[in-house]
């Protein structure tokens, strides 16, 4: 299955002129990812199996109450990195410890579906978490519900950022919402799409 969920990914990446082709992975989790789950879960419908509905690229930004600035900045580099304008986060409640206000400006945030959830997917598996120092996979714990956060520690593995041109390295908490109703479905949907965790080959090669 490692190579499975390698060719799916590998097959969406890039047409004649060099761009990411998304319509391509929609084909692929057609033609490939729901025949494979079908049958590692046994589903008797197309219904049954699970879909990944959005992403959710989230910025929290605690020394943006010093600087606001910062905000605008987080803004800008993740509109960059997932071609959708992203928007500004605030707070709830006011937290005298850390001179928090209600409804002061504290991250930024995206949503992405259909086509450029694609793209972005594509984007991060094959170009951006290769560029990790050292990296050797992600975890594979999900929220119990399906659904799963990969926490970045810098925006500079995505390419779109000039290293050159930062004032500050931010991180990210990348979200992956899916209509899986176990964590076991959503891990096995993730992976097929070429998400890179740790333990996969392992967990493919005891099933």
């Amino acid at each position: 299955m490692a190579k499975k969920a390698e060719t799916a990914v590998q097959a969406a990446t890039v047409s004649a002129a060099g761009a990411v082709n998304t319509a391509n992975l929609k084909q692929v989790y057609l033609e490939q990812i729901v025949p494979t789950l079908t049958k590692e879960f046994s589903y008797t419908s197309k219904m049954q199996v699970p879909v990944l509905k959005k992403i959710v690229i989230n910025q929290g930004l605690g020394a943006a109450v010093a600087d606001k600035k910062i905000v605008d900045v987080a803004v800008t580099e993740l509109t960059a990195i997932t071609g959708q304008k992203a928007v500004v986060t605030i707070s709830k409640k006011d937290i005298s410890n850390f001179k928090l206000r209600r409804k002061m400006p504290i991250g930024a945030m995206v949503t992405l579906r259909r086509e450029q959830m694609y793209e972005f997917l594509e984007r991060l598996v094959r170009v951006a978490l290769p560029r990790i120092r050292d990296f050797k996979g992600v975890e594979s714990k999900l929220d119990g519900k399906g659904n799963y956060t990969l926490g970045i520690t810098e925006q500079i593995i995505f390419p779109e950022i000039n290293i050159d041109e930062i004032n500050k390295i931010l991180g990210m908490n990348i979200t992956f919402v899916t209509s899986a109703k176990t964590d076991e479905e959503g891990y096995a949907l993730l992976r097929e799409f070429g998400l890179p965790f740790k333990n996969a080959k392992k967990v493919q090669e005891n099933g």
